[in-house]
C-alpha cells in the first residue's frame, strides 16, 4: 500500500473527521488519497498558520488532537507561531508537512528546508520518515504523543518520493491503538496527606489551571466542591470548570497583574491546592510573592519547581482520579470556611455589576468594555462557545465574563498569539456538525481591531464552510494593550496606531453580513440583529478605553510583569 493511504488510513482509525491546511506539490500526494476518502472533510484555509490555529482548537475542544497539512518550505514554517501556541497552551495537534525527494534533501534546491528542526523547539516530538516501511510507526507515535499528557504536538515530515511511489508491507494500526494511556490515581499516602491538609486549614483554596479543564476532570471537581465546598479561582485558560449551581465558589479568575479579588483571597489562604496549573498563565513570583505560601500541586506532571513555587508535596497522576480518591477522604461539610473573608471577597468581585458602566450612557459613541460584556452575557446561552482574542478584550472578558461549562470560553493564555479568535470560532463551529450546517448553533469570537487583522483572511473560509460565527471587534485604532502597558512605563506610547479599516464593508467583501453600532445606546440592538443572523457576521464596535489603565492598577506589591 502506498504510504499515502497508510497515513489517511491512520487518520480514519485515530477517528479524524477534519483536517486543515493548503496544498502543494510536496504534499499533493496526500491531498490526492484524501479524494477517496470522503469520511474525512477538508477544509482549505487560506493561510497555513490559520490551518493549525482550527487544528489546535479542534484539540482544546474535543481533547483529540487536531490536523494540519502544510507543503515543504514557507509551508511548513507558517505552521510555526500557531503550533508554539498549541505547544504551550496544551492542545494537541499533529502536523503533516511535506519536503522534498530524500535525493534533493541535502540540495540547495527549490523549498528545500529541514523544517522539523525549525519545529522541534516548540513541538513535543519531530520525526522525518525516512523509509516507506516507518509511516504507519510514525503516524501513530505521533497521534499518541501529541494525545498523551501533557497533550501538545506532532510534527511529521513526508518526503514526496515516499508518500507517491513506494509503498510498503505495513500498514494502518486499528482503531484501538490510537487510544493513549490512562492514569491513575497519585500515590494513596498522598492522597491522604492532602485530604487532612485541607481537612484542618482554615482557609484552603483551589486554583485550577489549564489541565483541570477537560470536562471528565472537571466533573470530579465539581464532585468534590458539592461534598467539601472551598473558595475556587481559576486561570484563565481554567475557565468554565465552576457550574452555575456551584458559582458561590466562584472567586474570580487570575492572570497577568496581581490586582484582583481572587489574589486577595489567594494572598490570605493558609493552603493552596494548584490542579492542572502550568506557570505559562501566571508566574507564581507574581502571586507567592515571598516564595512563602503553602502549596500543594496536583497534576499530571512533575511542578516547574522554582523559589516562588515550592510545593510541600506533589500528588502526580491522572487529575480526574487523583481528585476522585482526595473527594473520599474530606469531611463532608456545607460550609465555606472562613466564611466572613469569603463574603468580602465575593461582593468586591462582583462590585462592578451595579455600577453604571454597566448601561448605556446617554449620547455616549464609544462603548464602555463592561457594557459590552454586560450585554453579551444576556444574550448567550451557557452552551455558547465563546472564543477570545488576545489583548485589551482579553483581559476584560477573562476577568469579567462569566462562563459556566469547561472549554466553552476559549483564550490564549500561554503564548498570548493574536489572531486566535476567529480560526478557533471556526473549528468550533465545525465539530458540531462536520457535514450539516443547518445543524450547527451560534458560535461568538471576539478580538480587537488590531488581533483581528492578523486572521482576517479565514472570514473566506467561515463563508465557504457556512459556519454561523458573529465575530465583535473592539475597534479603537490601536494596539491598546501595548498601550497601555507604555503608557504606564514610559508615559508615552510608541508603534501603536493603525485604523483605517471599514470592519462592516470588509466584512460583507467576504460575502459576510457586516454590522456597525454607531453609538452605545445601539449595542444590544445591533447585537441581538448579529447574533439571530444565520452564517458569519462581524460587528465593529467602537470602543471606550478611558478606564484602561485600571487594567493594571492596584497591584499588590506593585510590579510590572
Amino acid at each position: 500500500m502506498l504510504p499515502a493511504r497508510i497515513v489517511v488510513e491512520s487518520l480514519i482509525n485515530a477517528g479524524v473527521k477534519l483536517v486543515f491546511g493548503i496544498p502543494g506539490a510536496k504534499i499533493d500526494a496526500l491531498f490526492n488519497e484524501l479524494l477517496d476518502h470522503p469520511e474525512i472533510k477538508l477544509i482549505i484555509c487560506r493561510h497555513e498558520q490559520n490551518a493549525a490555529f482550527i487544528a489546535a482548537a479542534i484539540g482544546r475542544l474535543t481533547g483529540s488532537p487536531g490536523v494540519c497539512i502544510a507543503t515543504s518550505g514557507p509551508g511548513g514554517t507558517n505552521l510555526v507561531t500557531a503550533l508554539a501556541t498549541a505547544n504551550t497552551e496544551g492542545d494537541p495537534v499533529v502536523a503533516l508537512v511535506g519536503s522534498v525527494p530524500r535525493n534533493m534533501s541535502a540540495a540547495k534546491t527549490h523549498q528545500s528546508m529541514n523544517v522539523m528542526a525549525v519545529i522541534a523547539p516548540i513541538a513535543k516530538k519531530t520525526q522525518s520518515v525516512d523509509h516507506q516501511d516507518q509511516v504507519a510507526d510514525i503516524t501513530i507515535d505521533a497521534f499518541r504523543t501529541a494525545a498523551s499528557y501533557p497533550q501538545g504536538v506532532s510534527a511529521i515530515a513526508l518526503p514526496l518520493d515516499i508518500m507517491s511511489t513506494v509503498p510498503s508491507k505495513f500498514l494502518a494500526f486499528p482503531q484501538k491503538a490510537f487510544t493513549p494511556p490512562m492514569y491513575g490515581a497519585a500515590p494513596q499516602p498522598l492522597v491522604s496527606a492532602l485530604a487532612r491538609m485541607i481537612n484542618r486549614a482554615k482557609l484552603p483554596v483551589l486554583l485550577l489551571g489549564m489541565r483541570s479543564s477537560d470536562p471528565a476532570t472537571v466533573g470530579t471537581i465539581q464532585a468534590l466542591l458539592q461534598r467539601h465546598p472551598l473558595p475556587v479561582l481559576e486561570t484563565f485558560q481554567a475557565a468554565g470548570c465552576v457550574s452555575r449551581d456551584l458559582k458561590h465558589l466562584f472567586f474570580g479568575r487570575l492572570g497577568l497583574f496581581r490586582n484582583q479579588p481572587g489574589d486577595k483571597l489567594l494572598a490570605r489562604a493558609d493552603l493552596v491546592v494548584t490542579v492542572g496549573y502550568d506557570p505559562t498563565e501566571y508566574d507564581p513570583f507574581s502571586w507567592n510573592v515571598d516564595g512563602d505560601m503553602r502549596v500543594v500541586h496536583v497534576d499530571v506532571k512533575g511542578c516547574d519547581y522554582t523559589h516562588h513555587y515550592q510545593p510541600e508535596i506533589e500528588l502526580i497522576g491522572g487529575i480526574g482520579a487523583t481528585i476522585e480518591a482526595l473527594t473520599s477522604q474530606l469531611t463532608e461539610t456545607k460550609e465555606l470556611a472562613c466564611k466572613d473573608i469569603c463574603d468580602e471577597i465575593s461582593a468586591e468581585l462582583h462590585k462592578w455589576e451595579n455600577t453604571d458602566l454597566r448601561a448605556a450612557g446617554k449620547d455616549l459613541k464609544l462603548v464602555h468594555p463592561l457594557h459590552f460584556i454586560s450585554t453579551l452575557q444576556s444574550l448567550v446561552k451557557d452552551t455558547t462557545v465563546v472564543c477570545c482574542d488576545v489583548g485589551t478584550v482579553y483581559i476584560y472578558m477573562s476577568r469579567y465574563f462569566f462562563c459556566y461549562l469547561p472549554r466553552h470560553f476559549l483564550v490564549s493564555n500561554g503564548q498570548q498569539t493574536l489572531g486566535v479568535a476567529l480560526p478557533w470560532a471556526i473549528a468550533a463551529s465545525l465539530i458540531q456538525s462536520p457535514t450539516d450546517p443547518s445543524a450547527r448553533q451560534k458560535v461568538i469570537s471576539l478580538s480587537g481591531d488590531g488581533g483581528f487583522m492578523f486572521t482576517s483572511q479565514e472570514l473566506a473560509t467561515a463563508v465557504q464552510q457556512q459556519c454561523d460565527i458573529t465575530h465583535f471587534i473592539w475597534n479603537d485604532g490601536t494596539y491598546n494593550m501595548v498601550a497601555f502597558q507604555e503608557e504606564a512605563k514610559y508615559g508615552r506610547t510608541s508603534g501603536i496606531d493603525l485604523g483605517g479599516v471599514d470592519f462592516a464593508l470588509f466584512a460583507e467583501s467576504f460575502g459576510a453580513k457586516g454590522f456597525r453600532v454607531e453609538s452605545a445606546q445601539d449595542l444590544e440592538r445591533v447585537a441581538r440583529e448579529a447574533l439571530a443572523y444565520r452564517g458569519v457576521s462581524v460587528v465593529d464596535i467602537p470602543i471606550d478605553y478611558s478606564h484602561v489603565s485600571e487594567l493594571m492598577g492596584n497591584i499588590i506589591r506593585k510590579e510590572f510583569n
